[in-house]
């Protein structure tokens, strides 16, 4: 407990003791939150030991913006140190168990760290964890431009594009209507919807570094994805066999319902060669939508900041939106990223570099994943209930049965 002594004034003064003078009589080194909390009579924990954590961390960054670009670099050292041993194991993991995935790994290997091993949530790592969870997450994306060749896409032919526009807008319509009528709003219902659109984990990753997604959003749209990506590699192959699918109409099912590349491609040869090819080309082209898509989420956010921040300083008068910078709506990443899959397309990028640019990728946004794992409590998980699972469940459904029927409906079945 902090223990203030307050000095009761003197009886034999002239002058009148001021509040001022109670105040500077108070124990020296007290903060402006603690001040306020002893005004009132009530005690800094229960006013809030979360905004005394903020407040400290916030005093830690400036302290190492002020000591430049060197004790920048040393202040992250830690945590990216933590963040790269976890990684470690998860991609290994991932790849014994690519149904599961590394970046899946790497999350639940940070909670459970953090959990079992307090101290790793201490401020001091704290700047790694950050770094790592939004440069290198951009960086990733960056990287995993290299795989999408611009070719392959055009050799998917118009006939699959209705099919992967179709089941696009279910999954983000759905997410909207659904996500308001079960209350799962905001960062939640902005990557389900975007994981079950367009590629599960890569999409989420994408989304978040562009809308800076809170950890708790984060993580339940990966478990989301990841529960029903395992169901989907075990449930198609002896549904299309049900439905008699053949190989290509298999292919384009698969890589229009089913969210992460892996469990694409797990879905898709265990059905037969022919339909893996044809599912792991329509995913690849499904990918290239990350782009209009993450636009669309940048714009809409810098304009409710810009319009929010001209609110404020003009009192909520005639205030109208502030013009925005074009970094902020077409963030540096995503540039990146369009550039990578230009360059593969070029054939800049040798053939041979794929499989280690892949491996880079995953590894890079596992490191991101786990340290937003390392920085999430459990708490915030536990607060969200079932909700987002149960959206994530209805979406899953309403995108398969799309995709069948658009695919009844163009011919193409």
């Amino acid at each position: 407990m902090l223990h203030v002594e307050v000095k009761s004034p003197k009886t034999h003064t002239s002058h009148a003791t001021t509040p001022a003078d109670n105040t500077a009589s108070a124990e020296p080194g007290i903060g402006e939150l603690e001040q306020a909390a002893l005004a009132d009579g009530t005690a800094p924990a229960e006013r809030g030991a979360a905004e005394l954590e903020q407040a400290a961390l916030a005093s830690a960054e400036r302290a190492l913006v002020s000591g430049g670009w060197g004790a920048r670099v040393v202040g992250r050292l830690p945590g990216v140190a933590v963040v790269l041993v976890l990684a470690g194991v998860a991609v290994p993991l991932g790849r014994v168990v690519p149904v599961v995935g590394g970046p899946v790994f790497g999350i639940v290997l940070g909670v459970l760290a953090g959990v079992l091993v307090p101290g790793l949530r201490r401020e001091r790592l704290r700047p790694g964890y950050d770094f790592a969870a939004k440069n290198l997450l951009q960086l990733s994306i960056v990287v995993l431009g290299t795989g999408l060749s611009l070719q392959q896409v055009v050799r998917v032919g118009g006939s699959s594009l209705p099919v992967m526009l179709g089941t696009l807008t279910v999954a983000l319509g759905g997410a909207w209507v659904f996500g308001r009528l079960l209350g799962v709003r905001g960062d939640t219902q902005t990557l389900i919807g975007v994981g079950t659109a367009i590629c599960g984990g890569s999409a989420i990753a994408a989304a978040t570094a562009a809308i800076g997604a809170k950890r708790s959003s984060v993580a339940y749209a990966l478990a989301t994805i990841f529960t029903f990506n395992v169901v989907a590699v075990l449930a198609f192959p002896p549904l299309g066999h049900l439905l008699g699918l053949g190989p290509e109409a298999f292919g384009l099912w698969a890589g229009t319902a089913i969210n992460d590349t892996s469990s694409v491609v797990a879905a898709g040869y265990a059905y037969s060669q022919s339909a893996g090819d044809q599912a792991l080309v329509v995913k690849l082209t499904r990918s290239i939508t990350l782009v209009p898509i993450v636009l669309t989420l940048v714009l809409l956010k810098s304009r409710r900041e810009a319009r929010t921040a001209s609110v404020g300083q003009a009192g909520g008068v005639g205030a109208q939106p502030r013009k925005l910078p074009w970094r902020k709506l077409v963030p540096l990443f995503l540039v990146g990223f369009v550039g990578a899959a230009g360059l593969r397309s070029a054939g800049v990028v040798p053939e041979g570099w794929q499989a280690g640019l892949a491996l880079s990728g995953t590894f890079l946004i596992t490191c991101a994943l786990a340290a937003i794992g390392l920085s999430l409590r459990p708490a915030e998980l536990r607060a969200a209930g079932i909700r987002p699972l149960l959206l994530g469940a209805i979406l899953w459904i309403a995108v398969a049965a799309a995709s069948l029927l658009l695919q009844l409906v163009t011919h193409t079945l």
